[in-house]
C-alpha cells in the first residue's frame, strides 16, 4: 500500500497519454515511452519509485516473445525457413554486420559495436502495421512484403537474446569466444528441454485443463507454462524472454494456439507497456542534450542503412525498382525490439550508460522519424526509383502474415464458430469444394475429432473479443456461426459488427425467434433448424411430384426472402 499513490499517478498519466495517442494515430508504444520520460527522475514533475516496476515490466518482454513464438511453430518455421533463412536473416545479419563494424571503426568497444548493430537492425512491427492499415497498403505487394520481413525479424533476431548476456560476462573475463559458445550450448539445451517437455508434458496438459471449460483455468495454466520455461532459462544463465520464446514455439504447433494468445494477450500488453514505461525512465533529456548530434547521427544511420540494404536486397531477388524502395523504406523505422535488446545489455554490462543512452535515444528518433517516412513512402520512393510506373511482386514472394492452421493457401479463409454436428457438416462440404475455412470449438475432444478428420479446427471461443483480435477475424471472407447457445451466437455477432463489419456472417438459428434476433443484429442469414428442415422435407416431396426443380427452389426461397412468415403464421396443433 505504500506504493498506491505512485502506481495510481502511473496509471492516471498511462491513460491520458495513451488516449491522446489513440486520438492522434500515433502508435501506443511510443506513448508509453513519453509515460516513462515524463514519470522518470530526470525530468521535472513526480517520479515514480516502485522498487518491483523493473521486474514486473521485463515480463512484458518475456510475453512479447511468448506471443511471437506462438506464431513460429517448428513447422510454420520449416515451412517458411526460405524466407526467414534470407530475407530476413539477411537484413538483420547485414545490418547488424554494417553498423557494428561502423560503431567499432568509431571506437566503440567490440561487445558494445555488436549489441548497437543488433538493435539498430530491428524494425516496429507495430508501427509498420498501423501506419499501413491507416493508408489502406497492408495488402499491397510492399506492405506484405514489409510486414513480412519485419514479422521475420523478430524470430532471427531470438539468438541474440542468448548472445548479448553473456558479452557483459565476456568483456569482465576476457574469454569472448569460450562465453559465446557455452551460452549458444545453453541455448540448445534449454531448446532441448522444453521441446521434449512440451512434446510429452504440455499438450496432455492443456487437454486436460480445456476439458474443465474454465477460462480462468486455462489462464492461469498459459501463465504458469510461459513464465516455468521462462524459469528454465534464467536458472542457466540466458534470458527470460528466450524462455518465453521457446515455450510459445511449443504452443504454436497445438490447437489452442489461438485462444493461447487470446489468454496472454491482455497480461502482455499491460507488461509490454510497462516495459516501454520503464525504457522511457531511462531516457535522460539532459545526458543526451551534449550527446544529441550522436543520437541524430545513430537516427539517420538506422534510416540508411536499413533502407539501403533492404533495397539491394528486394533488387536482387528480382522486384522492381519502386517496389523494392518502398518495401525498404518500410523497414527503415527504429524498432522496440532493439530497445528490448539494449535493456537486456544495459543490465548485463555489455554496454554502458552513455552509448546506451545514445542509441536508445537514436531509435526513439528513428521510430518518429520512420513513422514519418512511412507516411510519405510512395512519393520518397517516387523520387529514389525515378519511375512512377506500377511494380509487382517477384514471384515466391513472402506473405505479410501467417497463415491460419489449415489455411496456408488463402489470405481470406473462412471462419466457422463452433464444431458440432452443424460446424462439422459445414466443414465437409467446404473442404469438398475446396474451399479454406478454420473452425473452433471450446469442447477439446470435438477439436481432436476434428483435426484427426484432416480439419483445421482449433480450441476456442468465437465470442471471445481476444480470439477474434488473434485470428484477424477481419480478414475472414466469411464467417459462419454454428454453435448450439443462442447467447454465445448473439454475443459473438455483436462483437463481430464492431471488430469487423464488412465480414458477412450466416448463422444458425434453433428457433424462428433466435432467427430474427441473429439477423436483427447483423447477420445476413439466420435459417431455423426446424423450419429448414420442414422446408427440405416438402422440397423432397414436390421433387418425388415431378415438380419442376426451377419451381420447387422459387418456392423455397420465396419463403425465406418472407421471412419464414407463410409457414409460421399459425401455430398448428402438435
Amino acid at each position: 500500500m505504500a506504493h498506491l499513490t505512485q502506481i495510481l499517478l502511473l496509471l492516471a498519466v498511462a491513460v491520458a497519454v495513451v488516449l491522446a495517442c489513440q486520438r492522434l494515430q500515433v502508435p501506443t508504444s511510443l506513448g508509453y515511452l513519453l509515460v516513462g520520460v515524463i514519470l522518470g527522475p530526470h525530468t521535472v514533475g513526480p517520479t515514480i519509485h516502485v522498487p518491483e516496476f523493473e521486474a514486473l515490466a521485463e515480463f512484458g518482454v518475456v510475453f512479447l516473445l511468448f506471443t511471437i513464438g506462438l506464431n513460429f511453430s517448428l513447422p510454420q518455421l520449416n515451412a517458411l525457413r526460405h524466407q526467414v533463412l534470407g530475407l530476413g536473416t539477411g537484413q538483420v545479419a547485414l545490418t547488424t554486420a554494417a553498423v557494428g563494424i561502423a560503431a567499432w571503426l568509431a571506437g566503440v568497444p567490440g561487445a558494445a559495436a555488436f549489441v548497437i548493430g543488433a538493435a539498430f537492425a530491428q524494425s516496429s512491427t507495430t508501427i509498420i502495421a498501423s501506419l499501413l492499415k491507416e493508408r489502406g497498403e497492408d495488402n499491397a505487394p510492399h506492405g506484405r512484403l514489409g510486414l513480412a520481413m519485419s514479422v521475420f525479424q523478430d524470430v532471427t533476431a531470438v539468438p541474440f537474446l542468448v548472445i548479448i548476456p553473456a558479452l557483459g560476462v565476456a568483456v569482465a573475463a576476457d574469454v569472448l569466444a569460450l562465453e559465446l559458445a557455452w551460452a549458444l550450448a545453453k541455448g540448445a539445451l534449454a531448446f532441448a528441454l522444453v521441446f521434449l517437455a512440451g512434446r510429452w508434458l504440455l499438450r496432455p496438459l492443456m487437454h486436460h485443463v480445456a476439458e474443465r471449460r474454465s477460462a480462468e483455468m486455462f489462464t492461469l495454466t498459459v501463465l504458469l507454462i510461459a513464465l516455468l520455461a521462462a524459469w528454465a532459462t534464467d536458472g542457466l544463465g540466458l534470458s527470460l524472454a528466450f524462455g518465453g520464446f521457446l515455450a510459445g514455439m511449443i504452443l504454436g504447433e497445438t490447437e489452442f494456439r489461438h485462444q493461447v494468445e487470446a489468454a496472454i494477450r491482455p497480461f502482455r500488453d499491460v507488461l509490454l507497456g510497462l516495459f516501454f514505461v520503464g525504457i522511457g525512465m531511462r531516457f535522460d533529456p539532459v545526458a543526451v542534450w551534449p550527446v544529441l548530434h550522436w543520437a541524430l547521427l545513430g537516427a539517420l544511420v538506422i534510416l540508411l542503412a536499413k533502407t539501403l540494404i533492404v533495397a539491394a536486397m528486394m533488387r536482387r531477388i528480382g522486384l522492381a525498382p519502386r517496389l523494392a524502395w518502398r518495401t525498404s523504406l518500410l523497414l527503415a523505422v527504429g524498432g522496440e525490439f532493439g530497445l528490448a535488446l539494449l535493456a537486456i545489455a544495459l543490465d548485463a554490462r555489455a554496454i554502458d550508460a552513455r552509448l546506451g543512452q545514445i542509441a536508445i535515444s537514436a531509435i526513439l528518433l528513428a521510430m518518429v522519424a520512420g513513422a514519418v517516412v512511412i507516411r510519405f513512402n510512395s512519393a520518397i520512393a517516387g523520387l529514389l526509383a525515378r519511375s512512377a510506373g506500377p511494380a509487382q511482386a517477384a514471384p515466391g514472394a513472402p506473405q505479410a502474415e501467417l497463415p491460419l492452421p489449415g489455411a496456408a493457401d488463402a489470405s481470406a479463409p473462412v471462419v466457422i464458430g463452433g464444431y458440432g454436428r452443424v460446424g462439422h457438416t459445414v466443414a465437409v462440404l467446404l473442404q469438398a469444394s475446396g474451399v479454406p475455412f478454420v473452425a473452433f470449438d471450446t469442447d477439446p475432444k470435438r477439436v481432436a475429432q476434428g483435426r484427426a478428420d484432416g480439419h483445421a479446427v482449433g480450441y476456442g471461443d468465437i465470442a471471445d473479443p481476444d480470439l477474434l483480435a488473434a485470428i484477424h477475424v477481419e480478414r475472414a471472407a466469411l464467417v459462419i456461426l454454428t454453435v448450439d447457445e443462442a447467447a454465445t451466437a448473439l454475443k459473438a455477432m455483436s462483437l463481430l459488427r464492431k471488430a469487423c463489419p464488412q465480414v458477412p456472417v450466416i448463422a444458425r438459428a434453433r428457433s424462428l425467434d433466435e432467427s430474427g434476433q441473429l439477423v436483427a443484429a447483423g447477420a445476413a442469414h439466420a435459417h431455423p433448424e426446424a423450419i429448414e428442415a420442414s422446408l427440405r422435407l416438402g422440397a423432397t416431396a414436390l421433387h418425388m411430384l415431378h415438380v419442376a426443380p426451377g419451381d420447387i427452389e422459387q418456392i423455397v426461397q420465396g419463403v425465406r426472402n418472407r421471412g419464414y412468415r407463410p409457414v409460421a403464421e399459425t401455430e398448428p396443433d402438435r
